[in-house]
């Protein structure tokens, strides 16, 4: 599943091509994926308005569009769900078999493919009202994780898990994160210190700049066309994975030794969801 950096560097990746292009057409193959919008009003939307920017907030992706007949800018919101992707082809080529909305956009059409179709491409918002602070924003800040962790009885690792607490974050980094600050996953979210605290803030901002500073190293292949190395969610061509270093400290490496301690990274489930955590680091 797609979490934030792979959702960051799509965004930086579709932003600069789609700028200023504009829809000649709008094709809907899977409308559960534009619900609750109609084909009809995405259609009057988005036929004739222009791309301006492109911008992720959470793990959505926010598209602005203008328009000469609207004074307000149109957003509209994407989301990749568990196995969306979101890319241009050739006019010409073949729409690949799961595609669940094409634009086209003249010597260019824009492609969503979701095989399982859980992901969304709509004018509905209503999402974005229910998140909290972007965790590379200036609003998440010890303080304010403080506050909010002080009544919480859930264990830390479900908790960075409600993106009304911090928009974004998702299974790995929570784990990635946690290990970083020599947490246990276990430990109720109320019981952390407030040096704890700080260092956890300061962590998911490690792990997060950390994932996108190498996914924009990678020649990668948003349309899911390469063979994955397993280092990003899209995969990479494989030109340069040979030179890469490990990228996960303990997220999917049940097992293996620890890189600080060498003691085996454990995996338990909390929430329906895998955790990796150190057993030694984090006590």
């Amino acid at each position: 599943m797609p979490e934030l950096p792979e959702v960051e560097i799509l965004a930086r990746h579709l932003g600069p091509l789609l700028k200023n292009r504009t829809i000649r057409g709008v094709e809907v193959l899977r409308k559960r994926v534009i619900a609750p919008t109609t084909e009809l009003e995405l259609a009057k939307a988005l036929r004739g308005a222009t791309f301006d920017d492109l911008i992720r907030r959470g793990k959505y992706l926010l598209f602005g569009l203008r328009s000469p007949d609207r004074d307000k800018p149109t957003l509209l919101l994407g989301h990749l769900g568990m196995t969306g992707r979101m890319f241009l082809i050739d006019p010409a080529a073949s729409v690949p078999k799961h595609a669940a909305v094409t634009l086209d956009l003249g010597n260019l059409r824009f492609v969503f493919e979701d095989t399982r179709y859980f992901g969304r491409l709509t004018l509905d918002t209503e999402a974005l009202s229910r998140l909290g602070p972007e965790p590379l924003g200036p609003e998440f800040t010890p303080k304010y994780l403080a506050a909010e962790l002080k009544r919480s009885t859930q264990a830390i690792k479900i908790k960075m898990l409600d993106q009304s607490l911090v928009a974004g974050v998702g299974n790995i980094y929570a784990s990635e994160a946690l290990f970083c600050a020599r947490i246990s996953p276990r430990i109720a979210a109320r019981r952390l210190k407030p040096a704890q605290i700080s260092r956890l803030c300061e962590c998911v901002r490690e792990v997060l700049n950390r994932a996108i500073n190498l996914g924009s190293t990678l020649a990668l292949t948003f349309a899911g066309d390469g063979s994955s190395d397993g280092l990003f969610y899209y995969g990479s061509d494989g030109t340069n994975a040979g030179s890469l270093e490990e990228r996960f400290a303990v997220y999917d490496r049940a097992g293996l030794p620890c890189g600080v301690c060498q003691t085996p990274i454990r995996r338990i489930v909390q929430a329906a969801r895998s955790t990796y955590y150190c057993p030694q680091c984090q006590r």
